[in-house]
């Protein structure tokens, strides 16, 4: 199962510590972890994967170059913002940690395209999403959906 995680590229310290978290219950329940491949959510969740042994891939707005440390497969885009439909359509369902415009967008099309989309700290509230408080809930949620597709 190919778990996408969205979520700004700068973020404090509290979302910082819940997207580490989010990367490494991804990794291991077996999953790959798809982002965007640049920093703040995005490192951190990979930084969370890498952590416990997991698989990380990044759909970059630009260059490879442009990847953080913690990401296995990096693919260059050359898109900015438009990459996010990529990441919503490569990931099996996801998981958005707190963010900003573009997240929303990343949760709009998920739910657009009925992702199965679990968030914690969402900027916005839309109709259809499910929210959490905690990580491990969050993948709990995701992760039911592997045992009915996957």
């Amino acid at each position: 199962m190919q778990i996408g995680v969205i979520g700004s590229g700068v973020c404090d310290e509290e979302t910082y510590r819940l997207a580490y978290r989010v990367g490494e219950l991804i990794a291991e329940s077996g999953c790959i972890l798809i982002n965007g491949g640049l920093y703040g959510v995005m490192e951190a969740s990979a930084k969370g994967a890498k952590s416990r042994g997991g698989i990380t891939v990044g759909i970059l707005p630009g260059n490879r170059s442009d990847a953080n440390p913690y990401i296995d497969i990096k693919i260059s885009t050359n898109m900015g913002h438009a990459r996010n439909i990529i990441i919503v359509h490569s990931s099996d369902a996801l998981i958005s940690i707190a963010g900003e415009y573009g997240t929303i967008s990343e949760i709009a099309i998920a739910l657009r395209e009925g992702k199965p989309l679990a968030s914690l700290k969402p900027p916005v509230i839309l109709k259809g999403m499910n929210i959490f408080e905690k990580p491990e809930d969050a993948i709990e949620y995701i992760l039911s959906f592997r045992l009915k597709n996957f």
